[in-house]
């Protein structure tokens, strides 16, 4: 059989490989949430996630309640009891978080968010036993044993904590394709700050509900509280247990490079890679506006008539909603915009937004307004480049990356806490937000740099 001029194996081999490549386009488009959802694996994750950091968020809520019940005098500052709880379980996350990364390397990630879990609330569950048998005692007479053994496991399960988050994300990379890990991402950052929500908004309320019921049971000395949070750990590690990764165990004769070798190999990989290094000091710029804005947003609440100062809560659930509805359009939409420029956008909406929120300190709505445009430019910040450092870390490095990621982010978020309360004193609070919208603009200012150089090349 002859064949046509439009027919000839040349055409015919380019015409097939023209088809190959459009399967191939096809096959790398993302279908927006629809495979993460039907993906078995990364919903036992996703739901193992839900309730570790329902449990996360909560805790230090369950610690303020234990001290205003059991440790604080009357007339007494509460605040001298609660810093000694945040120092404990800030010190861990400043110590650990590269540490945690190396080890989260050499086991396998699924044994270590299992076991970090039901530890963590075995310790809490132990709580009210620990209470009742250190009843009367002191250490030293500095201080209630109780209140000490509260320290002590603070420490621990921030420790524990350590462990669980960079094992989470290295896991998303190994259960969900490179084309829906925008999906994924999105996903996790809404679910996230949905917790975050509940945790300021009705973690007392939840935590005297579980009292409520627990009572009810006929259990006693309103223990309900280290329940909820105990139990929610526990359900956690119960459902991660189903969690199939593909992982295969390490090899016990192969000698290990010692630790600070490790580390010390992230931080290369980390100077070697920019898209991974710029990707990680947008999110350390990020969250370090997100909690300066944490501190002040108590300032800012006693300066609206509408609203008291310990209703602070309603802006940061504001910022909380922007930046879960931004983060669910970018799980269905984002994978058509390039991440960077994504992220060059979002810097200068936060940028744009704190200008607006400097000059909302007397109006309520136009103060909700700007928080809600701020968390939902902040999530085409975090959610692309969070999901940038997991496609482009090599599988062998992304414990060790997002244990430096970890560290990087816990000091992001514990340095302004010190610093932005002595910087409104000084300043004002006008000129602090201000500050933070350079701050933002500078990221902004370095995305279009990586943009019009690297990316190009």
């Amino acid at each position: 059989m002859r064949l046509s001029e439009s027919e000839t194996p040349e055409n015919t081999a380019k015409e097939q490989e023209t088809t190959k490549a459009l399967s191939e386009s096809k096959e790398l488009e993302s279908k927006g949430f629809t495979p993460v959802l039907k993906n078995k694996r990364f919903l036992i994750l996703w739901s193992g996630q839900i309730f570790s950091q329902l449990a996360d968020k909560i805790y230090l809520v369950l610690m303020i309640a234990i001290i205003a019940n059991k440790f604080q005098l009357p007339d007494q500052p509460i605040s001298q009891w609660v810093s000694p709880i945040m120092i404990a379980f800030t010190i861990p996350a400043m110590l650990f978080g590269s540490l945690a990364g190396v080890y989260v390397d050499r086991w396998q990630k699924k044994s270590i968010l299992v076991i970090s879990n039901l530890l963590r609330g075995i310790l809490v569950l132990a709580l009210p036993l620990l209470f009742l048998v250190s009843q009367g005692k002191t250490l030293g007479g500095l201080m209630p044993m109780g209140f000490g053994l509260m320290l002590v496991i603070t420490f621990i399960v921030s420790t524990f904590t350590q462990f669980f988050a960079p094992a989470e994300q290295a896991l998303i990379p190994l259960i969900v394709k490179e084309r829906d890990l925008l999906a994924a991402n999105s996903l996790y950052t809404t679910t996230t700050m949905a917790l975050l929500i509940v945790g300021f908004a009705i973690g007392e309320p939840l935590l005297n509900i579980a009292d409520t019921l627990a009572a009810l049971v006929g259990l006693p000395d309103n223990i309900g509280k280290e329940i909820l949070v105990g139990g929610a750990y526990a359900i956690a590690g119960i459902i991660l247990l189903w969690l199939h990764t593909g992982e295969k165990p390490q090899d016990s004769e192969i000698e290990q490079p010692h630790v600070l070798q490790d580390i010390g190999d992230g931080l290369k990989y980390l100077k070697t890679n920019r898209r991974v290094r710029n990707a990680l000091i947008q999110l350390v710029i990020l969250f370090s506006i997100f909690a300066a804005l944490a501190v002040l947003a108590v300032s800012m609440a006693d300066k609206i008539p509408q609203i008291e100062a310990k209703q602070f809560g309603i802006l940061l659930a504001a910022a909380g909603v922007g930046m879960g509805t931004s983060a669910a359009i970018l799980g269905s939409k984002g994978h058509q915009i390039n991440r960077t420029r994504l992220s060059f956008i979002g810097s200068v909406g936060v940028a744009v937004s704190l200008l607006g929120l400097s000059f909302a300190t007397q109006n309520l709505w136009l103060a909700l307004a700007m928080t809600a445009l701020l968390g939902a430019f902040a999530a085409l910040v975090g959610v692309p480049m969070q999901t940038t450092i997991q496609s482009q870390t090599p599988v062998e490095m992304r414990g060790k990356v997002f244990g430096l990621q970890n560290n990087a982010v816990n000091i992001a978020l514990s340095l302004p806490l010190v610093l932005a309360s002595a910087a409104e004193s000084r300043f004002g609070l006008q000129s602090v937000i201000l500050g933070l919208a350079a701050i933002a603009a500078l990221g902004a200012v370095l995305t279009w740099y990586i943009v019009h150089n690297y990316e190009k090349s």
